[in-house]
């Protein structure tokens, strides 16, 4: 028995010993992201995320977009910063709008993300904004598992059949990034032969899925 307290005795003492975390200088924090500086943000580590959720939830628009362009370089996974962003994914702010769309796939891996990005790529009045959806997309859904790549696959498969001509480019685009592939899908040939594309598009995917 002595041994196993010994172990206990130590192992409690090296946990007493061990430095607490430091906590998050606002003010450095303040700078970082006054200046979009992610790079000075990183050493602060996960712990600061709580901070900038706080730091978005209270600020104007222009301060939402700054974090959320942080948020973006970080890249870090978070529940509360995803449901912060998505409250703001609608807007009509340009630049918010922007940097939110780019940031809540590199925040969050949920279908909700994907499946809103899918929805404001297609549907949103505002070209510019369509565009940046398909982006964020092809470029920036960095924690999928394969499964989840499959839904936004599917997504963007179906969005081929759009009645809007740049809808059907920014989706074949992004599948393009996503997949390396087009099968042979032309946005503008006609609506037979972007049919016939699709079904090729969807036994591919139907594989894709077979093999997970």
């Amino acid at each position: 028995m002595a041994p196993a307290r010994s172990f206990a005795v130590l192992l409690c003492g090296a946990l007493l010993a061990a430095p607490a975390r430091a906590a998050v200088d606002r003010e450095v924090l303040e700078k970082a992201v006054l200046a979009y500086d992610g790079k000075a943000v990183r050493p602060m580590g996960p712990e600061v995320l709580p901070v900038l959720v706080s730091m978005y939830e209270q600020g104007d628009e222009d301060r939402r977009e700054k974090v959320a362009a942080i948020l973006y370089q970080l890249g870090w996974r978070s529940p509360e910063a995803k449901r912060v962003l998505m409250r703001d994914v609608k807007t009509s702010n340009q630049a918010l709008r922007l940097h939110v769309q780019y940031a809540l796939g590199r925040v969050s891996s949920d279908d909700d993300v994907v499946d809103v990005l899918l929805d404001n790529m297609q549907h949103d009045d505002n070209p510019l904004f369509r565009d940046k959806a398909a982006c964020s997309l092809a470029y920036d859904q960095i924690h999928l598992t394969p499964r989840q790549k499959a839904h936004l696959y599917e997504g963007l498969i179906r969005a081929l059949l759009s009645p809007e001509p740049q809808v059907r480019q920014i989706a074949l685009q992004a599948l393009q990034i996503q997949t390396g592939q087009t099968k042979g899908f032309a946005p503008d040939a006609p609506e037979a032969e972007r049919r016939q594309a699709v079904m090729v598009w969807r036994r591919w995917l139907a594989e894709y899925r077979a093999n997970l």
